[in-house]
């Protein structure tokens, strides 16, 4: 079936999107160390422009550097947590449907990753184990363009790093879908006149980007 719409391409977040989301790992390494729910979390958005999180992303700062400025915000917030420790949690398992979907689309359509990474693991999805940054890494040789915020010096939900993309990959924003798990990515990339899809679970996903699209997954 042929797209019905004039989007010319479609845009993927990585973890959490094609992958399961790195708040699970999260909610279980807090669980086994007796922290509260969303802790991690709580640490990664207090700040979220100047903390260790933010940094670690656009490559302002090395791994190191990170594990002991996680360790100290953690801290001041009331528990203690090494940034290596978060690292561990990182890399999440691959959604095959997903990825199916993603296979589908790029037979009609351009396609592309923004993802907000850090340089740590193997390659884009910061995999830690052998077998994982493999499937990884053929998940990542399907898209057009990969933009990643390590890379960069810029990450979500800066603007610029949705116009760097549309750039790379001779769109423009109104052309393009874009699929993200947190609401604060997708609110800039709908400014820029995307249409933007978050990503909850992966019904609800397909059905939404069947609907941008008018494509049946």
């Amino acid at each position: 079936m042929k797209p019905l719409t004039s989007i010319e391409a479609i845009l993927w977040d990585f973890g959490g999107v094609l992958t399961t989301s790195p708040f699970e790992a999260f909610n279980r390494f807090e669980a086994a160390h007796n922290l509260p729910t969303d802790f991690i979390r709580r640490v990664n958005s207090t700040n979220p422009t100047t903390n260790a999180w933010a940094q670690f992303e656009s490559s302002a700062i090395t791994a190191e550097q990170f594990d002991q400025l996680f360790e100290r915000e953690s801290e001041s917030l009331g528990h203690a947590v090494r940034g290596v420790r978060v690292l561990e949690l990182l890399s999440g398992e691959l959604r095959p449907r997903m990825v199916s979907v993603l296979k589908k689309c790029k037979e009609h359509f351009k396609v592309g990753c923004i993802t907000n990474n850090m340089k740590s693991g193997e390659g884009p999805s910061m995999a830690r184990d052998e077998a994982k940054a493999a499937a990884s890494q053929s998940v990542m040789a399907l898209f057009d363009v990969i933009v990643e915020s390590s890379v960069e010096g810029v990450r979500k939900p800066n603007p610029r790093i949705y116009e760097i993309a549309c750039d790379r990959m001779g769109v423009g924003p109104d052309g393009c879908v874009f699929l993200d798990d947190l609401g604060i990515n997708l609110k800039p990339a709908k400014a820029l006149g995307m249409t933007t899809i978050k990503v909850i679970e992966e019904d609800q996903a397909i059905k939404d980007l069947e609907k941008a699209t008018g494509i049946r997954f």
